[in-house]
């Protein structure tokens, strides 16, 4: 018998340091020959099961060779050894098959080209030559060494190393014989440093619950969709001309069990959409449920870019609730955040030991004002990562939009920094933010017909909601955050002292159609100190409340479409707490529960009044009446579609107006189809009641026809011509 020799390669293997182990391991010619080799710690004793042949221990180590004539031992072959402790195995070895990975993803990927790479990275179910396992896969250009870790082979780096992908820094390993549910991660060992990272997978399709981190192998989806008829009537949908009013949830804190724990997003599914529905939303957005290791971020560090949170349930179960949501006629928008990740050791930080995903000069790529990551938005395979993960959420979860979080920090180099690095040309914007925004938005409405993908963005940057090929970013929405702060600066004013502050309420008109807006009161004006949407208004109780029922009659006829978070449609009295629950006790209480009445009323009159939400987008869909009653802070505006209008008028001291004469479209009978003074909402009921009013055949505010009313205090009235 051949004696075996221990080489320099072996010792690679050994010290876990080889970046090519098929060069050593599995079946190789050898002469007129074939030899096998394996590296199976902890073995006393292996074996070729294919013919019962037994391996020799190469002397002093934990290598196993056999040698023979190629004829006895084929191309694919299984291994039987038993381990320091008795215990018998069999398995194939997965050093035996060729590389799995195509020269065309591999060439897309390197590319940027690849929108869809999270089908080839990651962690998959494979078969090769009729042999079940999992192929892994996963880019780490700067690694000496990577190896699949996991349950299967008891999280020894030194028994799976992989095997990189020449010129494109992706690495691969096709592991027979193990399935979904298998708990893994990526040991990495930097090929300058020598330090090893035991990192979780940037393409994991789930994760352990935290404080867990490790990636689980996915099977393929057992989710029999039941909303085809949903996404073809999206795909050809005129949004701009619908209504489109969103309720805003944070899932760990909307509702939980009896005993505090979190509920499945089945359980979510049933009990959300039925509120959903009963309050007239016609759209969720959930804030980001992709995986992420800390409750209190609320997700907005995600670790998981392609994982929904382990918190509520799995994947599948996930898919369950987009499912009913459409199956009920509720929209889901996913709050995603590409403009940065946290520093977790496990995750994507310094992935194979070098600033990868990030760049290196901390001016660029650290956020100080998060302590997070920026991620380097030049590098091509960055892009497709993020691309991938958008499109990923947009197809295999049917999400219908994006939301995208704190654009304003991608756009601009000094965002919120004193030291900086200006771009090629001096300046202070991010081109390859840019670039990738264009890029991305141009992908996600290519790949996904009827998607919505929104911009939190809080600057004047031009054209945001514009076609790329006009020189826009190409989104679809954005969140009118002027607006939204002008307008609450406003409101905390005493009413005494408002008329001094008009020009807040009328300046968002002088740009309401330079963009497609959407109205937020989201969850960021309602923590950190900030306070309840009740409690931003000044007075006692009920004037809070007849303010808070005026602020959301105004939002709900102002051009736009609208979002309230969780809470404020009932005029929650705290600050939202994530820790905990929605006040939903405060519900007993009338004013409360006038709120949440109010707030179901101006849902279905904007959905049921074309004059709301035809031309939103348009300035054709709106005319002042009077915009200079400062003295007695009252706004009066008309909405219209063609023929068909509503004149809305908004008091906003608690003195009220009767006799209160304006300028009207055309003469005829009106009758008040909304007042947030009515008994109902918990207001004083005071106003137009049922009585039909009779515009006048008398020329007003350069109208030829004018009315007199009444107008509440610290109230909104809607007024509808009748015939």
């Amino acid at each position: 018998m051949r004696k075996v020799q221990f080489s320099d390669d072996m010792i690679r293997i050994r010290d876990a340091r080889h970046h090519d182990p098929f060069a050593v391991l599995g079946r190789h010619p050898d002469g007129d020959e074939v030899v096998v080799r394996v590296f199976l710690p902890h073995a006393s004793e292996v074996s070729i099961a294919e013919g019962n042949l037994a391996m020799t221990r190469v002397p002093d180590s934990d290598f196993f060779e056999w040698r023979g004539p190629a004829k006895k031992i084929p191309d694919r072959y299984r291994l039987i050894w038993r381990d320091s402790s008795h215990h018998d195995h069999i398995a194939h070895d997965p050093y035996a098959y060729p590389p799995q990975l195509s020269e065309f993803d591999l060439h897309l990927f390197s590319e940027g080209k690849h929108h869809q790479a999270y089908r080839f990275k990651g962690a998959h179910e494979h078969e090769v030559d009729g042999v079940a396992g999992v192929l892994f896969a996963v880019w780490a250009p700067n690694a000496e060494r990577i190896s699949v870790v996991g349950d299967f082979n008891g999280w020894d780096g030194r028994r799976h190393p992989m095997r990189v992908r020449p010129g494109s820094g992706v690495w691969e390993l096709f592991i027979p014989d193990i399935g979904p549910g298998s708990f893994y991660k990526f040991e990495i060992r930097n090929r300058h440093s020598g330090e090893v990272l035991l990192k979780s997978d940037p393409y994991g399709q789930q994760f352990e619950k935290r404080p867990n981190t490790s990636s689980i192998v996915v099977g393929t989806s057992e989710h029999d969709w039941q909303d085809g008829g949903w996404m073809q009537r999206r795909a050809q949908a005129d949004w701009q001309h619908t209504p489109m009013s969103v309720y805003e949830v944070h899932l760990g804190s909307w509702q939980r069990g009896i005993e505090g724990e979190f509920l499945n997003y089945r359980e979510l599914a049933a009990k959300l959409v039925d509120y959903v529905l009963q309050l007239g939303f016609t759209h969720i957005e959930l804030l980001p449920i992709t995986e992420h290791p800390f409750d209190m971020s609320w997700g907005y560090q995600a670790t998981g870019y392609f994982a929904p949170t382990s918190r509520f349930g799995t994947p599948d179960d996930f898919r369950y609730f987009v499912d009913y949501c459409h199956n009920h006629g509720i929209g889901v928008i996913l709050d995603w955040v590409p403009a940065h990740f946290p520093k977790d050791a496990y995750a994507l930080a310094r992935f194979d030991g070098t600033p990868l995903y990030e760049h290196a000069d901390p001016r660029k790529g650290e956020h100080l004002d998060w302590s997070t990551l920026i991620f380097n938005f030049g590098r091509n395979e960055v892009k497709n990562f993020l691309i991938s993960s958008a499109v990923y959420w947009l197809k295999e979860y049917h999400i219908d939009g994006l939301r995208v979080d704190a654009v304003a920090s991608m756009l601009y180099l000094d965002y919120s920094r004193t030291e900086w690095i200006p771009n090629q040309f001096g300046g202070r914007e991010n081109l390859e933010a840019i670039d990738f925004l264009r890029e991305f938005n141009a992908v996600a409405h290519s790949e996904c017909p009827g998607s919505l993908i929104i911009a939190e963005e809080s600057t004047s940057w031009p054209q945001v909601t514009r076609p790329t090929y006009l020189g826009g970013l190409g989104f679809d929405i954005k969140w009118n955050m002027g607006w939204m702060n002008d307008t609450l600066r406003y409101m905390s004013n005493e009413p005494i002292h408002r008329q001094y502050h008009h020009d807040l309420l009328t300046f968002s008109m002088l740009y309401a159609f330079t963009e497609n807006f959407m109205l937020p009161f989201s969850h960021d004006e309602v923590v950190h100190g900030k306070g309840s949407m009740l409690n931003k208004m000044p007075g006692d109780e009920w004037q809070r409340f007849a303010n808070l029922r005026l602020l959301y009659t105004y939002m709900f006829t102002h051009p736009g479409k609208k979002l309230l978070f969780m809470g404020t449609e009932f005029g929650q009295g705290l600050e939202w707490n994530s820790a905990g629950v929605l006040d939903w006790y405060v519900l007993q209480f009338p004013l409360h529960r006038g709120m949440q009445l109010l707030v179901q009323d101006l849902n279905h009159l904007y959905r049921n009044s074309a004059a709301l939400y035809t031309s939103e987008f348009e300035w054709q869909g709106f005319e002042w009446i009077d915009c200079h009653d400062s003295h007695q802070s009252i706004l009066s505006f008309v909405r219209k579609v063609q023929d068909d209008f509503l004149v809305v008028i908004v008091n906003f001291t608690p003195v009220p107006r009767t006799e209160y004469r304006i300028g009207v479209p055309r003469g005829g009978a009106y009758r008040e189809v909304l007042n947030s003074d009515s008994y109902l909402y918990g207001g004083a009921n005071m106003g137009n009641g049922g009585e039909e009013l009779w515009a006048e055949d008398m020329p007003w505010m350069d109208r030829p026809y004018s009315i007199k009313v009444t107008v509440p205090p610290l109230a909104g009235i809607v007024l509808k011509p009748q015939g």
